[in-house]
């Protein structure tokens, strides 16, 4: 068990936490951090980009959970430094972000500090919540979009090398409306935050599962973290019926294993560096 796991045990004697976000009632609330150093560096993004990802990653995870992101409350540690130029090119990136998903910003608190620091919690509504805890025994687990393009870019970033500004790394891409019309056939989601391995790991020790693959999956595109593309299960019986949401949405879907008896445990460490 590594650090993160073992604190977040010391508070997991209730049924609220385990999951992307947190169900009480018909709310769910998730709350990320992006912090600079840890999960990017500010010669890799402007201003504006930093403040939208932030977002982003976060409204993914209600997403995941099968909730509409309604509000937010933002915590932001900003350098002394900073001119009022770089402030609006900050709140900019938040209110682009907010605006796309019909989020209002309401509140939050805003500190000095020696570097840029951002939390963020999203208040979301939701009439069926999907936990990583529902997969069942001969379900299908597949993820959207393509894995890797994140592990590479970020490496190119620590060469020094710059990327493409469309990266994932950089602009994650959500796919709610697929995911939304979906839902009514997922047994169970989680976002791609730290690298499918890992991800499924969470689902294994949930949902007390194994994975029977198809094919063998190459550590580049199980270990690329910061991706943000859905992983999901659902009965087979819905194959048909989400190939052809997906098609309608025009989202990439990569079927790649079975649910089975057993335990699932991947080698490989959280992604964030």
């Amino acid at each position: 068990m590594n650090k993160e796991e073992y604190f977040i045990k010391q508070f997991s004697n209730n049924k609220f936490i385990g999951d992307d976000g947190a169900v009480v009632g018909s709310h769910v609330y998730s709350m990320d951090a992006f912090f600079e150093n840890i999960h990017f560096k500010r010669q890799w993004f402007t201003l504006r980009q930093i403040a939208y990802k932030s977002m982003i990653v976060n409204i993914s995870d209600a997403i995941a959970m099968n909730a509409i992101p309604k509000y937010a409350l933002l915590s932001v540690a900003i350098p002394s430094s900073y001119t009022n130029k770089e402030l609006k090119e900050l709140a900019s990136g938040f209110k682009k972000a907010s605006k796309e998903f019909g989020i209002t910003i309401i509140g939050g608190d805003t500190i000095s500090n020696n570097k840029l620091d951002i939390s963020i919690t999203i208040i979301s509504k939701t009439k069926n919540p999907i936990l990583r805890s529902t997969a069942k025994k001969d379900d299908l687990f597949c993820y959207t979009g393509t894995l890797g393009t994140c592990k590479k870019d970020l490496t190119k970033l620590f060469s020094g090398k710059k990327i493409n500004k469309k990266s994932k790394f950089i602009k994650p891409k959500l796919n709610p409306e697929f995911f939304y019309e979906s839902s009514k056939y997922i047994t169970s989601a989680l976002d791609i935050s730290d690298g499918l391995f890992y991800e499924l790991q969470r689902v294994s020790k949930a949902s007390k599962i194994g994975f029977e693959f198809f094919k063998e999956i190459d550590e580049d595109i199980g270990s690329s973290g910061e991706e943000y593309e859905m992983l999901f299960s659902f009965n087979k019986k819905h194959l048909e019926k989400i190939k052809k949401i997906a098609k309608k949405h025009k989202v990439k879907l990569n079927i790649f294993a079975k649910a089975v008896k057993g335990k699932y445990e991947t080698k490989i460490k959280n992604h964030h560096f």
